[in-house]
């Protein structure tokens, strides 16, 4: 089955943004008279948001009377420095001019809110063909809704989609809506063989191989 498009999660897969998050809390704990928190504890919990990161630089629940203040802080603080250390992975922008060149769509389908994607996005001078974030529709991931309303956006089959992702919710959306996967490990999540990914790299070049194979 021939390849046309490819989509990717955002954080941990196509933009490496776990140091403007870690920068955002650690600022905020000691805004709070806190000490930072090191990166590496820091990096695994990204992928489930400013909560998590709240719940586990304070020690909290969202009970706690300050966590509505608390997260609404770290977003502002993310919000003013989100390029701040954030970048493309190694290899990524070639690879998304390789998937030009051979006049394919990309596009991003994440569970990060629509603001801070396309700031970030525009920050980063990237242009996808389509988005679709996180507060797009009523679902999502693992919901397969937004996966197929990617596809439907760019009026492709998404039999002919692959989705590149660094989380277990990236491989179930994407089985879930009939789309091949590619599960990476070089993003947050540690990869497990019970994620049910189609195919497993370890950096973004093994993409142009997998495409160049047309698997």
């Amino acid at each position: 089955m021939t390849v046309n498009t490819i989509l990717f999660d955002l954080d941990g897969t196509l933009i490496d943004t776990a140091p403007d998050l870690a920068y955002a809390l650690n600022t905020l704990l000691l805004e709070n008279g806190i000490a930072g928190k090191p990166y590496e504890q820091i990096k695994p919990l990204v992928a489930f948001g400013g909560k998590a990161l709240i719940k586990f630089g304070f020690d909290c629940d969202e009970s706690h009377p300050e966590f509505i203040n608390r997260h609404q802080r770290i977003l502002q603080i993310y919000t003013e420095n989100i390029d701040k250390y954030s970048k493309t992975f190694d290899g990524i922008d070639v690879l998304i001019n390789a998937i030009k060149d051979k006049n394919m769509y990309w596009g991003i389908v994440t569970n990060k809110p629509e603001n801070l994607t396309h700031l970030l996005l525009d920050r980063l001078g990237l242009k996808p063909d389509v988005v679709v974030c996180g507060d797009t529709l009523a679902y999502n991931k693992p919901h397969p809704a937004p996966l197929l309303y990617a596809c439907a956006q760019l009026s492709i089959s998404p039999q002919h989609c692959w989705f590149i992702g660094d989380d277990k919710n990236d491989m179930l959306a994407g089985k879930n809506a009939q789309i091949k996967t590619v599960a990476v490990t070089y993003g947050y999540g540690k990869v497990e063989q019970d994620w049910g990914y189609d195919y497993l790299i370890e950096q973004p070049s093994e993409i142009l191989e997998l495409m160049n194979g047309n698997h």
